[in-house]
């Protein structure tokens, strides 16, 4: 007895494929949308991207269940020092006449109507929410 039911081939029946596909769609339309920001804006995402490349393996602080406030604040104390040249690798000639070599200044406390923190700590809680979401998305099939 034949049933006439349509025949797929078996790499269309494997969800994997259209998972990576809607994945891929995903990624594009987050970078259209990244190349509207700002040109600022655009020039701290570089940098929280880069904090955020080094955290994403399996166990880090970015794929807890509740992330810890306090290793958050100190990661975008860590991107606010680069942004404001006074990062290790960006050490400006003004900054190497006024203080002693390796002496940073102490970031300003949080809340204290520092925009640019703000804004830093807005980015990096987008950009760890992204993927976070791309994560469970995608550990979900392995």
């Amino acid at each position: 007895m034949q049933f006439d039911v349509p025949k797929m081939p078996f790499y269309m029946s494997y969800p994997m494929q259209n998972l990576y596909l809607t994945e891929m769609e995903y990624e594009k339309d987050m970078e259209r949308m990244k190349e509207l920001y700002p040109k600022d804006v655009g020039q701290i995402l570089e940098f929280v991207e880069d904090e955020c490349d080094k955290m994403e393996y399996e166990g880090s602080l970015m794929f807890d269940e509740y992330p810890d406030r306090l290793m958050i604040e100190t990661i975008v104390d860590r991107i606010y020092q680069q942004v404001q040249g006074n990062g290790p690798d960006l050490e400006t000639e003004q900054y190497r006449d006024e203080r002693r070599p390796g002496h940073r200044p102490p970031p300003p406390p949080p809340g204290r109507g520092d925009h640019l923190r703000d804004l830093i700590g807005v980015i990096l809680n987008n950009e760890m929410y992204r993927r976070r979401c791309r994560h469970r998305r995608c550990r979900r099939w392995w």
